[in-house]
């Protein structure tokens, strides 16, 4: 009998290593893909092209900016319509996963002409907030930025 439960102590032990490998595989590949969309948003920057970024953000979007101002999706994309980079990059990205949620975390720099038609210098960190949606698609449902102080 102690042999018995023993060979099974040690399979449930064998099973739980298994999924935990599995789920820890599954969480890099999904790391990768919520960075693989903060490049595609970094890349509607470069290009100065909004419509890139537009379907990865959810529909109940907020973005809080580093003037303190909160916008939902369609102001936000409105003003990425009007701002235009000369020059723009990520630095430091970072991706957490907790299930179905991934936080990502950079720094933000980047020089052009604000939506207001003001120069533009800004040095930022930023932390957005993705969540897997029930299609299975990864959309972005927060973002924030702070100004970096020198």
């Amino acid at each position: 009998m102690k042999k018995t439960w023993m060979s099974c102590l040690v399979g449930l032990l064998l099973m739980a290593s298994l999924a935990w490998s599995q789920d820890k595989k599954a969480g890099g590949g999904t790391e990768k893909a919520v960075a693989a969309l903060e490049q595609q948003w970094l890349q509607s920057q470069k290009t100065n092209n909004p419509d890139l970024v537009a379907p990865l953000l959810a529909d109940k979007f907020i973005m809080t900016g580093s003037d303190g101002k909160v916008t939902g999706k369609a102001e936000s994309l409105a003003t990425a319509k009007l701002t235009k980079y000369d020059s723009v990059d990520y630095a430091d990205v970072k991706v957490t996963v907790f299930g179905n949620t991934a936080i990502a975390t950079g720094s933000f720099k980047a020089k052009g002409t604000d939506a207001s038609g003001k120069p533009l210098d800004a040095h930022e960190r930023w932390t957005d907030t993705w969540v897997k949606m029930p299609d299975g698609q990864w959309q972005c449902v927060a973002s924030h930025s702070s100004p970096i102080k020198m």
